[in-house]
């Protein structure tokens, strides 16, 4: 029999005692999750993570003396291999939208099934992010005005509804953003893509390339990058001005 693979260790942060104690209890039932460590606000949390470097940090926002955006942000710069996960009240409102572009790799509606917290916390532990493109889209549609240099890419109305998925192509020459100079062109249209929204699946009929192949690229393009996962490529596609909001 091969070795068991090492338990996820997780650091829950709220300033409610209550919730922590029902975060621990379904947490603790599961063999591959451990609860490592409990913050009740967001300076305690900075702490906690450099002390006790857990996998994955899952994270309120309002609370005292710092909040849990810049808690995400402080151990996001500090603490890269260390994973956040944002609590919030409605998916598409401007905390999750401030916690993904504080480091965030993705959030939960503090109202989530059990089973679906501790999905997305074997999900993010693994590398992954368990927000969908599509709803990273739709929230840098409503709030992707405050991306930096984003009115440097038009008057496009944040406001405005996410146009259809089509067909991947560079919107813009990459030699004009330096960060995405290091991409190949075909690596340049998978990165367009993914920040358009579409999934592996899609990037694939797209671009007539086998899922394997669109995965092993999406891996490079994240290395070349330098970002934690898929969602933080759709938000830097955002910030490039290969896509816009409310724009394909």
């Amino acid at each position: 029999m091969g070795e068991l693979s090492p338990a996820v260790r997780v650091l829950l942060v709220d300033d409610q005692p209550l919730i922590r104690l029902g975060f621990r209890m379904v947490l603790e039932s599961e063999p591959d999750l451990q609860v490592v460590g409990e913050a009740d606000d967001g300076a305690e949390a900075v702490e906690l993570a450099a002390a006790l470097l857990p996998d994955v940090v899952v994270m309120d926002v309002r609370m005292p003396r710092l909040d849990g955006i810049a808690a995400t942000e402080r151990i996001s710069e500090r603490l890269p291999d260390v994973r956040v996960l944002i609590l919030t009240t409605f998916d598409l409102d401007e905390y999750a939208f401030a916690g993904l572009r504080a480091g965030a790799s993705g959030f939960l509606l503090k109202n989530a099934r059990p089973a679906d917290l501790v999905q997305a916390i074997r999900t993010v532990a693994g590398g992954d992010a368990i927000v969908e493109p599509r709803v990273t889209r739709r929230l840098l549609d409503l709030f992707g005005a405050q991306l930096p240099g984003a009115s440097a890419h038009g008057d496009e109305s944040p406001r405005s509804p996410a146009a259809p998925a089509r067909a991947p192509g560079p919107a813009r020459d990459p030699a004009a953003d330096p960060r995405l100079a290091a991409l190949t062109e075909r690596e340049l249209e998978v990165f367009t893509a993914i920040a358009r929204g579409l999934s592996n699946a899609e990037i694939s009929t797209a671009l007539y390339l086998s899922e394997s192949t669109v995965k092993t690229h999406v891996g490079h393009i994240l290395l070349k990058l330098d970002l934690r996962d898929r969602v933080h490529a759709v938000m830097l596609g955002y910030e490039t001005g290969v896509v816009v909001p409310g724009g394909g």
